[in-house]
C-alpha cells in the first residue's frame, strides 16, 4: 500500500458556500469535514477463520500530523456511531459528528495539537465495507453471509490505516464504550503501537445480562418477516419492525432510571379530558411516544445485518478468555499509559467493570489513571457535556502533548480551557 505525506493527510475542507459562512461555524468545530474512503487489496485473516479478501474503511481526519507523526489519536466508535467524530458533515449541515463536544480546536481531545482519525469499522453501514457491500465472490451484496468480526478484528483493519498514513506509533487510542473494548483491545495486541489507552464507560467483558439484552435485540431482527434470513436486499425490503424494537431496547439500557423520570416521569402523551387512561396499547405515555420515535429513526439509517455483528462482537469480547478469566494476565503485554472514565449511574457498564480493569492494571503495575463520575445520565453519559469529565480528558492529553512536546494548548471561545 502506498503511504501518503502529512500535507496529504488532513481531510479537512474550506467552508463550501452552500454550507454556510465562515462564521456559521461554531467556535471550537473543526469545520465542514469529508470523509475519505481507503481501500486495502490485502486479504484480512479474520478470527474466525473466514478471510475478507479485500476491504475500504471510511475515514475522518482533523487536525495536522506532525513531521514527526507522532501526535495521531485514533478514535474508536461505540454499536451505532461512525468514523464522522467531529465537525460539521460536507452532505448535510445539520450532521455534527457524535464526539463533536470532545474533539477540535481547544478542546479535550486538541485537534490544534493532534492529528484525529475517527475510522468506521468493517461491517459497518456508513462506508466501511460490510454486508451491503457486494462481494466479489458473487457480484451480490454480502447480507447473511458476511463474515463474523471481533473486536481484534477491528484492531488488525485499524492497524493497516495506521500503516496507510505512515504512523508507526499513536500518541492514543480512545474510545467510549464498544470504542473503550477496541482501546484495550489496541494496547494488549500492538502494544508497542500505543502510547496512551483512554477507555471510557466501557468493561473487560459484557455480563450475562448484557448477552441477554443483545440476544432479544437480535431476535426482533431474525424473527421479522422482512428478514429474510439477512439477504433482504435482494427482496427490496428492510426488517424495520425489528430493528426498530432492537433500538428501543437498547435505547433504554443507555439511560439511568433516574434520567429517564426526569425525561418523562408517568407523563401521559394525551390523556382523557378527565385524566383517564385510554386503556389500549397505541401510545399513551410520553416514553413509549420517545422510544417508538427513536426506534423508527434507526431503521431508517442504520443496517439490520450491521447490527447483529456489532452485538456479536460485543457478546465475544473477553480478552481473559484464554487466561482463565485472569484479567491481570490478559493485560500483561499492554505498555500503554491508561485512563479509565466511568460513570455512577451506568447500569450497563457500571463503575465496577472498570475498577476492574484498573486492579488488573495496578497488579501489572501500569501507570493508570481512573475517574468515577457522578452523573444521572447512565451509559450514554459519556456522550454528553460535563465539565468535570471532560477536564479529566483535557488534563490527561495536556500531559501527553507535554511528554511528546508538542505546542502549548490554545485557549478558544465557548470550549473548556
Amino acid at each position: 500500500m502506498a503511504e501518503i505525506t502529512p500535507a496529504q493527510v488532513v481531510s479537512i475542507s474550506a467552508p463550501a458556500a452552500s454550507a454556510g459562512s465562515a462564521g456559521d461555524i461554531p467556535s471550537g468545530s473543526v469545520g465542514i469535514v469529508t470523509p475519505q474512503f481507503i481501500s486495502f487489496n490485502e486479504p484480512l485473516a479474520l478470527a474466525s477463520g473466514q478471510v475478507l479478501p479485500s476491504y475500504q474503511l471510511a475515514v475522518e481526519t482533523y487536525g495536522e500530523l506532525n513531521a514527526e507523526r507522532s501526535n495521531a489519536v485514533l478514535v474508536c466508535h461505540a454499536l451505532n456511531a461512525s468514523h464522522h467524530v467531529a465537525g460539521i458533515s460536507a452532505d448535510d449541515p445539520k450532521n455534527i459528528g457524535w464526539w463533536d463536544n470532545m474533539v477540535g480546536p481547544g478542546k479535550a481531545l486538541d485537534t490544534d495539537r493532534f492529528f484525529v482519525i475517527g475510522v468506521n469499522n468493517l461491517g459497518s453501514c456508513f462506508g466501511s465495507t460490510g454486508p451491503a457491500s457486494i462481494n466479489p465472490d458473487t457480484g451480490k451484496p454480502w447480507g447473511g453471509a458476511f463474515p463474523m468480526l471481533t473486536v481484534e478484528d477491528w484492531v488488525q483493519a485499524q492497524a493497516r490505516l495506521a500503516d496507510h498514513f505512515g504512523i508507526r506509533k499513536l500518541a492514543a487510542v480512545m474510545g467510549g464504550s464498544l470504542g473503550g473494548m477496541q482501546a484495550m483491545s489496541w494496547a494488549i495486541t500492538c502494544p508497542e503501537r500505543v502510547g496512551a489507552c483512554i477507555v471510557v464507560a466501557s468493561t473487560p467483558r459484557l455480563s450475562a445480562q448484557n448477552i441477554g439484552f443483545n440476544e432479544v435485540a437480535r431476535r426482533s431482527i431474525i424473527s421479522d418477516p422482512d428478514f429474510h434470513g439477512g439477504d433482504y436486499y435482494a427482496h427490496g425490503v428492510v426488517p424495520r419492525h425489528g430493528l426498530s424494537v432492537a433500538r428501543m431496547v437498547g435505547h433504554i439500557t443507555y439511560l439511568s432510571d433516574e434520567d429517564m423520570a426526569a425525561k418523562f416521569g408517568r407523563v401521559q402523551r394525551a390523556p382523557a379530558d378527565n385524566g383517564a387512561f385510554h386503556y389500549g396499547y397505541d401510545v399513551e405515555f410520553e416514553v413509549e411516544s420517545y422510544l417508538r420515535y427513536q426506534g423508527e429513526k434507526f431503521s431508517n439509517y442504520f443496517d439490520a445485518n450491521t447490527y447483529l455483528l456489532i452485538t456479536r462482537a460485543l457478546d465475544y469480547f473477553d480478552p481473559s478468555r484464554n487466561y482463565g478469566g485472569d484479567l491481570a494476565k490478559a493485560l500483561q503485554p499492554a505498555l500503554a499509559d491508561f485512563l479509565l472514565v466511568s460513570f455512577t449511574t451506568d447500569w450497563r457498564f457500571p463503575p465496577e467493570r472498570s475498577r476492574e480493569i484498573v486492579r488488573a492494571l495496578l497488579k501489572n503495575k501500569r501507570p493508570v489513571t481512573y475517574a468515577e463520575i457522578n452523573a444521572p445520565h447512565g451509559h450514554d453519559a459519556f456522550l454528553l457535556d460535563d465539565a468535570r469529565y471532560h477536564s479529566v480528558v483535557q488534563a490527561y492529553y495536556d500531559r501527553i502533548a507535554a511528554d511528546l512536546g508538542l505546542p502549548e494548548r490554545k485557549r478558544v471561545t465557548g470550549v473548556l480551557a
